[in-house]
């Protein structure tokens, strides 16, 4: 089960659903409310509806499989370790790419945390755009120009701009995964990148810490868009090897000059 991000679509994953589709494993995604039809769609859209889709799909899968593993990208991570200890999980595993358990990467603003006070002026929440901008998450030269291109032909891969309101129902989201990662049950591997410019190894030291059994992988040529970027084969050389799954293609074409990343030993 695949979940993508804020504002994205499944392409937040990048080619993963094909990867494991070789290795034999059967992908299901979901479009999250409010996505892929414009911006302005998300007004008005709350963390439960989110969840609810998301536990509304997982429940849908698990009725149909013996073993269901849980994949969330950015938001998506939150949501998917958010549902997984909701639903007891324990039939397969949970794998978060970039959580962002805190927003406080490099390229977040100092005055970050005044959003809060704006969350509470009427009507700027819903109506005050949050942009996209340099590096869009991505270090890669290449595809950092590439998705620009996309964004100016106004392909729909991933939304411009969310409306404020709608990273207020983010930061409750974050809240809700701190409180929920000590109820995971199942082994949970976390992939992120230590340049990541959105959210900090924070987040990924706040999940070894508090789930029960957990791997992390540093990413070390990255930045948040870890399934897009330079080491994004390395990323999925790693939820393959959790899942136990071979790599068919391991250091073929797909990759982009990965350095190798760190790998921390699941904890226990």
């Amino acid at each position: 089960m695949l979940i993508h991000g804020l504002g994205g679509t499944q392409y937040d994953l990048g080619a993963l659903h094909k990867r494991l589709k070789r290795g034999g494993i059967g992908t299901h995604s979901l479009t999250l409310p409010g996505h892929a039809l414009e911006p302005k769609a998300l007004v008005g859209v709350r963390a439960e509806e989110w969840i609810d889709a998301v536990t509304a799909k997982y429940r849908e899968i698990a009725g149909q499989y013996e073993v269901v593993h849980v994949v969330g990208m950015c938001m998506g991570a939150l949501l998917a370790a958010i549902v997984c200890a909701r639903e007891a999980h324990t039939t397969g595993r949970l794998i978060m790419l970039a959580p962002p358990v805190f927003i406080d990467g490099w390229s977040t603003p100092w005055y970050r945390a005044f959003r809060h006070v704006v969350y509470w002026v009427p009507f700027l929440p819903e109506n005050m755009k949050v942009e996209e901008g340099e590096p869009y998450g991505i270090k890669n030269t290449l595809v950092r120009h590439i998705v620009k291109a996309k964004f100016r032909r106004g392909d729909n891969f991933h939304y411009q701009w969310v409306p404020l309101a709608c990273i207020r129902e983010v930061d409750r989201l974050r809240a809700l995964t701190r409180r929920s990662v000590r109820q995971i049950r199942c082994p949970v591997l976390v992939v992120h990148a230590r340049e990541d410019e959105l959210t900090t190894l924070r987040s990924a030291d706040f999940i070894a810490r508090e789930a029960p059994m957990v791997r992390v992988v540093i990413l070390e040529n990255s930045y948040h868009m870890i399934c897009i970027d330079n080491d994004r084969e390395q990323v999925a050389a790693s939820v393959l090897d959790f899942l136990g799954v071979a790599d068919a293609i391991a250091g073929g074409s797909e990759s982009v000059s990965p350095r190798l990343g760190t790998v921390l030993g699941a904890r226990r």
